[in-house]
């Protein structure tokens, strides 16, 4: 089973512009965060995919691996699926390229789910995590996720799900961590796949591959990545270096 690592990482970000190429203890935010999926020593191979010469040129002359966008994209997914189009693998496995510190445990989790998959019945392999503050359920910027009795996603959505219309059922509230693992064949087909009502309306890109059908396998973890979205993220992370 191939498995490699893909790191979308785009120049241009709303809320902290060209973080990927801030400087976290004398190297990059992107490298630092390809060198530590290479130590992993999970996959078979590791790329960066972005839209930006300065990125792309980072990683390549630092010895990474890296592959320029041809198109403008939506999501990672697009962005991934376009990369990985023409290479030879089974399994993907989206690495966010502003989490330097990368944990193991977690990426080890999504690719034991297609090990064990010998029926092939996985199409994607994705993390959540319990979330019991009130604040916590209620914020649209943490995606919730409900599954059947095997794990599998029903839905995902920024609303709180399910409706605790009866309080005292032990319903527990599952925050969607954003780590992917897919089968190429399920990437492809989201790539060429038109986005329907659903993922307009919730702006969740998982959706598209459930309203087509695809089978999301959910692994429940305690792992909180560490990612950085503002100044403040960048200079706690110097910290903890």
């Amino acid at each position: 089973m191939k498995t490699i690592a893909v790191i979308p990482a785009r120049y241009a970000s709303t809320r902290f512009p060209a973080k990927l190429m801030q400087d976290l203890g004398g190297k990059t935010v992107i490298l630092r965060t390809y060198q530590a999926a290479v130590e992993t020593n999970l996959f078979d191979d590791v790329f960066v995919v972005t839209d930006s010469d300065l990125i792309y040129n980072e990683i390549v002359s630092n010895g990474g691996k890296a592959i320029m966008s041809i198109k403008e994209h939506e999501s990672g997914s697009d962005r991934i699926a376009e990369a990985i189009e023409n290479i030879d693998v089974d399994i993907v496995v989206n690495v966010q390229g502003d989490e330097p510190f990368i944990n193991k445990e977690p990426l080890e989790k999504v690719i034991e789910v297609f090990r064990n998959d010998t029926d092939k019945k996985v199409d994607l392999a994705s993390l959540m995590r319990n979330i019991t503050d009130k604040n916590d359920i209620e914020n649209p910027n943490n995606v919730k996720v409900i599954v059947d009795q095997q794990g599998f996603a029903l839905y995902f959505s920024r609303s709180v799900i399910p409706y605790p219309r009866e309080e005292n059922v032990g319903v527990r509230y599952m925050q969607h961590i954003g780590i992917y693992a897919f089968r190429k064949q399920a990437l492809l087909d989201f790539y060429h796949l038109p986005m329907l009502s659903l993922e307009a309306s919730e702006k969740l890109e998982q959706l598209r591959y459930l309203e087509y059908g695809k089978r999301i396998k959910m692994v429940e973890t305690t792992h909180v990545g560490i990612g950085i979205d503002t100044l403040e993220d960048l200079e706690k992370a110097r910290k903890m270096l």
